[in-house]
């Protein structure tokens, strides 16, 4: 019996820890270099990006539940920023510019400057301090 309890409490914690390797860099903000950027070369014409500051591109659907969270940081980060316009691509009804950007996975976040540049990336439900971080120096 004792045995079986240990076992139990070991698979628990190898669960939790590979979990935690999985999970540990959703929701992290990246930088992408101009010359590694997945669609670098793509056209941005159609995602509505801002001419006068950076824009946050936010890639959903409406059965991600998680888009929902992301949604609502973005929404409060360009509200609290004032210059940085948000644009949310839903990849059921425009599935070419996922593929264009290379969206694997939902929700994913692309922040491109004014130049229509990709600068930033994120899988998963970034955190507002990491997006505000990314979008200062694009506001300069």
């Amino acid at each position: 019996m004792t045995t079986v309890i240990v076992a139990i409490a070991v698979a628990f914690a190898l669960a939790a820890v590979a979990g935690w390797l999985l999970t540990r860099r959703s929701g992290g903000v990246r930088e992408i270099s101009a010359d590694t950027a997945a669609g670098a070369d793509a056209d941005t014409a159609d995602l509505g990006l801002s001419p006068t500051g950076p824009t946050v591109v936010h890639f959903s659907a409406p059965w991600c539940g998680p888009c929902d969270r992301v949604r609502r940081v973005v929404d409060q980060v360009c509200d609290d920023m004032g210059a940085v316009a948000h644009v949310e691509i839903d990849i059921d009804a425009n599935p070419a510019a996922a593929r264009r950007f290379s969206v694997l996975s939902l929700p994913t976040t692309l922040i491109f400057d004014a130049d229509g540049r990709q600068r930033y990336r994120a899988s998963g439900v970034p955190k507002a301090i990491d997006l505000r971080s990314a979008l200062q120096p694009l506001l300069a």
